[in-house]
Parts: structure tokens; C-alpha cells; sequence
């Protein structure tokens, strides 16, 4: 357990010889036990994986009851060359059901944005964070990923009794968490955070994109696309990429210069333009 409450607050991946969820905290317990652990508010790390919760009863059972007031996590932007990764987290009120939650990649913009309105307007407390490309490069993108959730979980208004992230891998949090496989389809806090961050990040990018119209934020958002590493090539590299990203690291070696290169922007200058919080 010693080497576990150490890995968790390293924020290491999570393994697991498990074929649906495992308990990292409690190994000896039975596989077929998805319940936290009483006690052990700061070392639980738990992974679900499903096609549906239907196949897990009793994992769906703590999601939809037990779970009441949990947080959920998401991030958006681990791919882009460019940006910063956001993350937000949300707490749903259990009186205001917001129809549509899902993995905020499967909706269209204007459903999005829509969503997005909604959810701030009836969850119960919701909070949006970042680490800017400066970090990104310092620390590795899922380091600065796992960053940016603990920014968003720290400024919820409401301190949740535990949290929900997507994927694999369990960010240290200061709260119980638990990692879902499709968590942003499956868990419908998780969702929320997805389509905040989602909308939050995307705006973000349409403001860098009036700072370096040459590179096309507005379209790509920083992903790697042709007509990105098109621009690259043309114009070098910008204040606002990811120096540690291979292609970034490619047209900086190639050496255009006919872009300020200069490190990314400071961190207090994203997180000004991207912190934000709402309680109901």
C-alpha cells in the first residue's frame, strides 16, 4: 500500500491484470469489488473499463447512487502542437438533469456551446483550469494534463467528497478518484467537464488565432494538420507551440525564423485568460 499511496502521488499510470476494473488500493480484495476503500480518502485509484456500465451492475450501481457530489475531470488538448491543455471539473445537481451529456468529440460546435451554457447554469459548482505550452514543455504533456485537472478540482467552490476522470490513469487529486475507460460517454459528470473544457479551450484558440492569423488556430485549434505543419514550415514556429512536440522541435531544427521564437507565453498569462469558476 506504501509503494501504491507513493505511485498515485507521483501521479503514475495505473496497471491493472484485470480484464474490467481493478482496485489499486486494496489488490487482495476481490476483483469483482469496485467499491473505494473506507478510510483512504488520498490513495484511492480505481479503473472501470466497459463497453456500457450495463456490464458492470455494481460499478454502475456507485456511479449513479454512491457517487452523488462526486466531480467529474476531463481534459482537452493532450494532442496539438500548439496551446494549452484545459481541463475542467464539474458537480452535477442531482435535481437539474441536463439531457445530451456525452463524450464532447460526438457534437457538433453549436451543441456544444449550447451544452456548455446549460451546464454552468445548473450544475452545482464548475471550475476550468489550464497549463500553458511553457508547462507542457517542462513537465511532458500528461503531467501537465494531471496539473491542470488538480487546478480545476482546487478551485471548485464545493470540495467533492471524490472524483471521476476519463481514461486509464489516476491524477492525484487529493480526492478519491476513480478512472473510467469512456468515461466522458459513460459518466455523466465526466461528460460535463469534457464539453466546458472543450468549448473553453476552443474559444481560446479562436483568440490565439487573431494574435497569429498565419497559423490557423481558428480551423485546427493547434491539432496537427496538414495546413498546420503547412504554416510551420512557412512561417516557424510561434510564441504559442509546443517546443517538445516532435514537428514543433523539427521546424525550430530547420530554423525559418520567420516567426518570433521565443519560449511560450507565461503561465499567469493563459491562466488569466482561461481560469474560471462558477457555483450556482
Amino acid at each position: 500500500r506504501e509503494a501504491n499511496e507513493q505511485e498515485l502521488a507521483e501521479g503514475q499510470s495505473i496497471a491493472t491484470d484485470r480484464p474490467l476494473y481493478g482496485c489499486r488500493c486494496a489488490p487482495s480484495k476481490s476483483p469483482h469489488c469496485p467499491y473505494p476503500c473506507e478510510g483512504r480518502r488520498d490513495t484511492l485509484a480505481v479503473v472501470w473499463e466497459a463497453d456500457s456500465l450495463t456490464e458492470l451492475p455494481s460499478a454502475a450501481d456507485y456511479l449513479q447512487g454512491a457517487a452523488a457530489g462526486h466531480a467529474g475531470v476531463d481534459e482537452v488538448g493532450i494532442g496539438p502542437l500548439a496551446g494549452p491543455v484545459v481541463a475542467a471539473a464539474v458537480i452535477l445537481d442531482p435535481a437539474r438533469s441536463i439531457e445530451g451529456l456525452t463524450d464532447s468529440k460526438a457534437l457538433s460546435a453549436k451543441k456544444r456551446e449550447a451544452l456548455a451554457l446549460e451546464i454552468k447554469s445548473a450544475a452545482l459548482t464548475w471550475a476550468i483550469a489550464a497549463a500553458d505550452e511553457a508547462e507542457i514543455d517542462r513537465l511532458n504533456i500528461l503531467q501537465a494534463s494531471h496539473l491542470a485537472m488538480r487546478r480545476a478540482i482546487d478551485a471548485l467552490k464545493i470540495v467533492p467528497p471524490g472524483a471521476f476522470v476519463d481514461g486509464n490513469k489516476v491524477p492525484a487529486l487529493g480526492v478519491p478518484t476513480v478512472a473510467v475507460v469512456k468515461g466522458d460517454r459513460l459518466v455523466p459528470q465526466i461528460s460535463a467537464a469534457s464539453i466546458i473544457a472543450k468549448v473553453e479551450r476552443d474559444s481560446f484558440m479562436l483568440e490565439l488565432d487573431k494574435r497569429f492569423p498565419e497559423f490557423g488556430f481558428a480551423k485546427h485549434k493547434g491539432y496537427p494538420t496538414k495546413a498546420h505543419f503547412a504554416a510551420l514550415e512557412t512561417h516557424g514556429v510561434s510564441p504559442v507551440h509546443r517546443r517538445s512536440f516532435a514537428p514543433v522541435a523539427k521546424a525550430l531544427a530547420v530554423g525559418s525564423g520567420k516567426a518570433d521564437s521565443a519560449p511560450g507565453q507565461s503561465p499567469s498569462h493563459t491562466q488569466q485568460q482561461l481560469f474560471a469558476a462558477g457555483l450556482e
